[in-house]
């Protein structure tokens, strides 16, 4: 039966049911949308405990002001120009009386290599994060510094915000005229997110690694991980934390932080920076515009991976770039240390506590190993021949010395073009153990390819899904996250590991959305895709259980839309624009020899008539785009002359357009002038149709044409087939996936309905002997919703359905993510 005679035929009970308030009846005469079959004695893909991880990268600040307890910013006074224009090594502080930040040889150890010289009267307060230092009442917090005075003194620690004493001050009595470490406790007489740390000197005195910890850290570690974000990870029950990127593994400079290199803060992060006494480990640049404390470091991640039960899964540098910096390093040296390094990481992890470098971990606390079985080598890599001569390098000595260990490998930055194939051929010809899949897509696409892993080989290389996500924190995000995520678990014997990403963000210190988990410096929340992975964590089962299921009726219509020119970073000029139907009459012709009157400029940028031209001459402007025509236009040519006069990269060319959120454009030269694709905005998300490696020249005039018939796109540049696609996919809203739970026995039927209509559904169970209660898991709001600090629009609602058998129906509300856990008798 038709979806529409359903919808008509909703009584007040059927709306209640649809509406996810009280669960659906069966009954046999039912009329229903979907029908789901079961195939309870087939035997699916075995599922591995570890499908489901998260990715650790220090980006949102998601280290020092986050997941690390540390209250105080730029403790040791390391800010520096290298890591943000704006800083200092007083970043952060505010000085009353006189103070310096020095660097020379009276610094606390040639690692930490700038400290404070405090004079006699002198004082320095920090501001810490956000809106400044949080504090409870009640709650205990730990003071230290390291310090010396030539003459001894008295330092005068205190807390305090505008409303005056957060706690009774302390008095630290400086000793030695050499550097030693000095602590004090406080206890919190009231809350406060606005706190300022003062230290207070009575003589002259130097001071490093000024410090304030909460007490109440995760498991009570001293020095530890803030309790709430670290709570949150845990209870997602991952199989693995992959760490520590992500961009700040593949760029920057891959020299160590030691005199002969210059003391380079550039770099890409290195373990051996990051264990140790925290005074001794080395700053760094973030790649992400700030600086890096590595005071949560390798040892802190492993300590992290196994009080949450998780498996480590750390990532080394490559020895080529990437994120935009596409450099390979010949340097035959420095690779073999870097080698070196990661087998020195295998044994800081796995050696036992009598050798070099277990010995290393044993002293922080840890004479146990911490079981290591997977490495990656690299990140998004975009020269595949020059990053592969290097991972076989890598995973030639790793398998020498640790047959045992499973090196993982990549494909690049994207879900396609040359250079995922390109890696993707060589990981197979080299008989990769697993390859590593990153993408950043529009919620259409991750509605459109459910299938991706459907047709992968099942003898070739594994999979590990590293870096996903829909461009969104909205709950429609998650609806289609979660779709696409059925097709994972339907394909668990090619897809082995996957993890959303990133997953912090501190909200006043955002350089990647979307995020899991928002925080400020006194609460955190749970966005709409963390409930759905947390839903799909916990509920994992043993082994996929055989299942179809019916979809939704739909007609694509051909591909409709005004066109559009735009730049990004490129100053551009455009000429001789033509659109033709297909029956040959002119829908639009401009040479702007009488102006720009036809086109309504959306975008950023500055456009105007120059000799003729039409012109876009901001070449920092991104996103610049002007559109002309009607919105129903399908099935035309389009034919433009375009010249790139300065700037990074190309021009883009627009077709489809039906607003600034929703159209094609053919990006002519971008990523840096090195490839060219045609790239689909739906919702203001883009994903990549089709890409090749190409640029532009600047000053040449390149004539274009866009053949739009159907959903069938031709692109010819300079009157050669560059290419094309249809884009004939549709986004189905509904999808399923069933796994059992070998433990309890119980068939899990996971089903997502991404539309704003409840969807009836048959579900027939084969011959599966089942008891007639079903507990639920549901999630259903409104495809905008979003969680924040003070609002939990997306939650999971717990319920009993009373109504299962071996055919029954539900109705799965609208825009719901529903878990049927059914026990088998």
């Amino acid at each position: 039966m038709s979806r529409t005679r359903w919808r008509l035929g909703l009584s007040a009970t059927a709306f209640l049911v649809a509406a996810g308030l009280v669960p659906a009846p069966a009954h046999a005469e039912d009329v229903t949308d979907y029908a789901i079959t079961v195939d309870p004695a087939a035997k699916g893909a075995k599922i591995d405990d570890t499908m489901y991880g998260v990715f650790f990268e220090d980006i949102n600040r998601a280290a020092d002001g986050g997941l690390y307890a540390e209250l105080v910013q730029n403790r040791s006074f390391e800010y520096s120009t290298a890591d943000n224009s704006s800083y200092t090594p007083l970043t952060s502080w505010t000085v009353q009386g006189t103070a310096q930040a020095l660097n020379d040889g009276g610094r606390l150890n040639e690692r930490n290599r700038t400290y404070l010289s405090l004079a006699a009267g002198s004082s320095v307060t920090n501001a810490g994060y956000n809106t400044g230092i949080h504090v409870d009442e009640g709650k205990r917090y730990d003071f230290s510094v390291w310090a010396r005075a030539d003459a001894g003194t008295t330092l005068t620690v205190s807390l305090q915000d505008a409303d005056g004493t957060l706690a009774t001050a302390r008095k630290v009595a400086v000793t030695k005229s050499g550097w030693a470490q000095y602590k004090a406790a406080f206890t919190a007489t009231r809350t406060s997110s606005n706190g300022r740390l003062t230290v207070a000197s009575a003589a002259a005195a130097a001071l490093d690694m000024v410090s304030l910890f909460p007490r109440d850290t995760y498991r009570g570690e001293p020095n530890g991980l803030r309790k709430d974000l670290a709570e949150k990870v845990a209870a997602l029950h991952p199989g693995f934390v992959r760490f520590p990127g992500g961009c700040l593994v593949n760029t920057g400079s891959m020299e160590d932080y030691s005199e002969t290199s210059g003391y380079q803060r550039k770099r890409s992060y290195q373990w051996k920076d990051t264990v140790g006494p925290v005074e001794q480990r080395a700053t760094n640049a973030n790649f992400w515009g700030y600086n890096q404390s590595y005071g949560l470091g390798y040892y802190e991640y492993f300590r992290l991976s196994e009080d949450i039960g998780a498996m480590p899964l750390p990532v080394v540098p490559a020895l080529v770039t990437g994120c935009g910096q596409n450099k390979a390093v010949v340097d035959e040296a420095l690779l073999k240390r870097h080698i070196q390094d990661t087998l020195d990481l295998i044994e800081f992890a796995n050696g036992p506590a009598r050798s070099t470098w277990g010995k290393v971990r044993a002293r922080m606390g840890h004479a146990k190993p911490f079981h290591l079985t997977h490495i990656e080598v690299g990140n998004e890599e975009n020269l595949p021949e020059e990053f592969f001569a290097r991972f076989k390098e890598f995973r030639a000595a790793i398998q020498a010395k640790y047959p045992d260990i499973q090196v993982i490998s990549n494909s690049g930055p994207d879900d396609s073009g040359s250079t995922f194939d390109t890696a993707w051929q060589l990981n197979k010809d080299a008989k990769v153990d697993m390859v590593d899949e990153h993408y950043y897509n529009s919620p259409e696409w991750f509605l459109q390819n459910n299938d991706r892993y459907d047709s992968y080989d099942r003898n070739g290389p594994k999979v590990f899904l590293g870096e996903y996500a829909s461009q969104g924190n909205t709950f429609k995000n998650g609806l289609t996250e979660a779709a696409f995520m059925t097709g994972l678990e339907r394909n668990a014997d090619v897809v082995k590991l996957a993890s959303y990403a990133p997953l912090f963000a501190n909200e006043d210190y955002v350089q990647w959305r979307p995020d899991l988990i928002w925080f400020n410096n006194h609460a955190s929340w749970n966005s709409a895709n963390y409930e759905v992975q947390k839903l799909f964590m916990n509920n994992v089962g043993d082994r996929v259980v055989p299942s179809t299921a019916t979809g939704t009726p739909s007609l694509l219509a051909p591909i409709t839309g005004a066109v559009g020119l735009s730049t990004w970073a490129t100053t551009a000029a455009y000429d001789d624009v033509k659109v033709t139907g297909a029956d040959g009459n002119t829908l639009l012709t401009d040479d702007f020899s009488g102006g720009a009157a036809q086109w309504t400029h959306t975008g950023g940028g500055s456009w105007s008539v120059q000799d003729g031209q039409y012109v876009q001459t901001d070449v920092n402007a991104e996103n610049t785009m002007v559109s002309a025509g009607d919105p129903s236009w399908h099935d035309y040519d389009l034919k433009v002359k375009a010249t790139k006069k300065a700037g990074k990269e190309g021009f883009l060319v627009a077709f489809g357009v039906k607003d600034t959120g929703n159209y094609y454009w053919w990006n002519i030269g971008g990523w840096n002038n090195t490839q060219s694709a045609v790239e689909q905005a739906v919702g203001g998300g883009k994903s990549t149709l089709i890409s090749k490696a190409g640029s532009v020249e600047t000053g040449r005039a390149y004539d274009i044409d866009v053949k739009v018939r159907g959903r069938q796109v031709t692109l010819y540049l300079d009157g050669q087939e560059w290419g094309g696609f249809t884009d004939d996919k549709p986004a189905e809203p509904f999808r399923q996936v069933v796994t059992k739970d070998q433990k309890t026995g119980d068939l899990i039927v996971k089903v997502v309905n991404a539309q704003d209509a409840a969807a009836r559904t048959a579900i027939d169970l084969g011959r599966a002997k089942v008891a007639s209660k079903a507990r639920v898991t549901t999630l259903a709001a409104g495809p905008d919703a979003v969680n924040s600090e003070t609002s939990t629009a997306v939650a999971p609602v717990t319920s009993t359905f009373d109504g299962v058998a071996g055919k029954f129906s539900y109705t799965f509300p609208a825009n719901s993510v529903t878990f049927l856990r059914i026990r088998q008798r």
